[in-house]
């Protein structure tokens, strides 16, 4: 029953990242923290990161797949991203890695990561700005830097992909079309939560974690089941992604976030 709860919320969670260019980290690694807390792990937040990365790197190449697939990829744009990313996400693992970054620090991290997405994200959906009036101009490597940079720190410290920030900041801030964005996004998520997996599957963590079948921090008997039903909804997510009036999602994501963000919070009072 639990393995089949873990599928249907990964469904939830892909089908969120192929619609609003998000990774899906944002439901997985919340609902692994629980899990890794209930079963008492010493070290929960970084099995809870290392093992969301890793569902969102399934969850973000689907829907780059899918991208692919439709043609409406922006490759050179999504390299430069992703490796301004890795070297965001590398810096931040350092920090998730050490002794100053423990359980209160992440509730206190994510949970603000949730309110600030919330926010953008009905900002974005009040944004009366057409897609028509937003131009395709190429997203410049200044732009790739701060971007990818901070999605990439963002990412090593919550285990999410980054895409929840990187897409506001490419849409509101540089002016790019949200499809676009949402293209890049993934691709450059594929690239950066790669490295970032990489380098925590090679930790050497004191403890075990929930499942036998795991490797480093990253826990894959617990990540495994989110991520299959994440790799279902990100493809369906981002097939629907032109059909659906976005303004609708990103109030009702926005509304999401914030009930999670409270929840979050709650448990550490």
């Amino acid at each position: 029953m639990e393995i089949l709860f873990l599928v249907i919320i990964g469904v939830a969670a892909g089908i969120l990242a192929g619609l609003m260019g998000i990774g899906g980290g944002i439901i997985f690694t919340p609902v692994l923290f629980f899990l890794f807390e209930k079963a008492g792990v010493e070290h929960s937040v970084t099995w809870s990161v290392a093992s969301g990365l890793f569902c969102t790197l399934v969850a973000a190449g689907s829907s780059a797949i899918r991208q692919a697939i439709a043609r409406h990829l922006f490759l050179a744009e999504s390299i430069k991203l992703g490796i301004f990313g890795a070297i965001g996400i590398t810096a931040g693992k350092l920090l998730l890695t050490s002794p100053y970054y423990n359980r209160t620090e992440f509730v206190l991290f994510f949970s603000a990561l949730l309110l600030y997405t919330a926010y953008l994200m009905f900002r974005r959906g009040r944004d009366t700005m057409s897609e028509n009036d937003r131009e395709f101009t190429d997203l410049k490597a200044g732009h790739a830097f701060v971007t990818g940079g901070i999605g990439g720190f963002v990412a090593s410290l919550a285990g999410v992909g980054g895409g929840g920030i990187m897409v506001p900041i490419m849409n509101l801030f540089y002016k790019q079309p949200f499809r676009k964005t949402v293209s890049i996004s993934q691709l450059g998520m594929v690239i950066m939560v790669s490295v970032g997996v990489i380098q925590l599957a090679l930790s050497q963590p004191a403890e075990s974690g929930i499942t036998g079948f795991h490797l480093g921090y990253v826990d894959f008997g617990a990540a495994l089941p989110l991520s299959m039903g994440g790799l279902v909804g990100a493809y369906a997510g981002a097939y629907f992604n032109h059909r659906i009036n976005r303004k609708y999602l990103q109030w009702g994501f926005a509304i999401l976030a914030t009930i999670m963000a409270t929840r979050l919070i709650w448990g550490i009072i």
